[in-house]
């Protein structure tokens, strides 16, 4: 595992006490459930998506300000509150298919096994906030306290929501640990000067100034840098994780991802050197090392590389592929396996292959 802790270090200053984490795009992968919505909606009045507004997303903003953005750029005839009420009820269908984004699901039951209070403060108004972790078992019961947007002065980048959970916490705000995905999450647990683990999409990379931490996965979260209890699940050095499905066409080593807009369906927040299951029609099913990094040359921008481990020979060019991913390795460390490092790559097949046949990591 790696934490990217630099300069303004983890466990300095006060104790940490309590974590408040943020829902959407850090626990929730509710953009890739929530896909096509709004472009569904413009369709009703014959707008057109577009990408490159799309691109500056409205990551963390409160409902009201995104809303009045929306109409503004595509000059509906609605006021911010009408296409409130008319869109919600297509988000509402779709926050029961958002799937726990890799670690969180973990890292939420560690810290409720271990006695640390928790908190959810979400830009989302509390009624949406109830409703998409309504869906996941046990979330509820294990924050202290949940707060939506609609429950303070104003929601982020100000600090009010922070402040609040810290409050009914009852611990002070610099020993609460805030974990967020964007800018103004980040903003608003600055303000409120709390410690700040950031885990952002690319879109949001601006949050390297402001958090204490920046990481890739929640899976690459180690509490005992906090001064928290550390994790207890690792067998030997690899981590059973909730699976990860992924299909797509297997090109030259690469699976490529069966989408138009592959950054939506996949998320930022997954990559990582991983192990599991590969099923390809024509040749069955396979053992794999999956390596998912960052290319900001491509337009997807993530590469998924697939290793084949225990096969005879490698697989024909271009066939559908499904992938079942239920370990994990370690961090992505910026680099790609070359010809220099097979040494390396046979390593790390060899630590998945022992591992695939624990009863920890079986195929789904």
């Amino acid at each position: 595992m790696s934490c990217c802790c630099e300069s303004k270090g983890c466990n300095e200053g006060a104790k940490v006490l309590a974590v408040i984490f943020d829902l959407d795009g850090t626990l929730l992968n509710t953009e890739r459930a929530t896909r096509g919505v709004l472009n569904e909606f413009l369709a009703r009045y014959g707008k057109e998506l577009d990408r490159e507004k799309e691109e500056k997303k409205r990551l963390g903003m409160t409902q009201k300000d995104s809303a009045a953005i929306i109409v503004n750029d595509y000059e509906l005839p609605l006021t911010p509150d009408q296409f409130i009420k008319e869109i919600t009820p297509l988000y509402r269908e779709r926050w029961a298919k958002a799937k726990a984004l890799p670690g969180a699901n973990r890292l939420v039951k560690h810290l409720q096994k271990n006695g640390v209070p928790m908190g959810l403060a979400s830009n989302s108004l509390r009624e949406y906030v109830d409703a998409k972790i309504s869906h996941h078992k046990g979330w509820k019961e294990s924050f202290s306290v949940i707060l939506g947007s609609d429950q303070v002065k104003s929601g982020k980048p100000s600090p009010y929501l922070f402040e609040e959970a810290a409050k009914k916490i009852g611990v002070d705000a610099i020993n609460c640990l805030v974990i967020e995905d964007s800018l103004v999450g980040v903003k608003a647990a600055n303000a409120a000067k709390m410690k700040i683990v950031a885990v952002p999409s690319r879109r949001e990379a601006d949050c390297h100034g402001l958090a204490n931490v920046v990481l890739h996965s929640l899976l690459e979260f180690q509490p005992e840098l906090w001064g928290l209890p550390p994790f207890d699940d690792w067998l030997d050095n690899t981590l059973p994780i909730d699976p990860i499905h992924l299909s797509g066409l297997y090109v030259s080593g690469c699976l490529e991802e069966a989408t138009e807009n592959a950054t939506l369906v996949f998320p930022d927040q997954a990559v990582g050197l991983y192990f599991g299951w590969a099923k390809v029609d024509t040749d069955g099913n396979f053992k794999i090392l999956v390596s998912i990094n960052i290319d900001f040359s491509c337009v997807g921008y993530k590469r998924i590389h697939v290793y084949l481990i225990d096969a005879n020979s490698d697989l024909k060019h271009k066939q559908k592929m499904q992938i079942h991913l239920v370990g994990y390795i370690r961090a992505w460390d910026n680099k790609e396996f070359t010809s220099t490092e097979l040494e390396k790559l046979e390593e790390y097949k060899s630590i998945a292959r022992a591992s695939l046949y624990l009863p920890s990591f079986t195929c789904l």
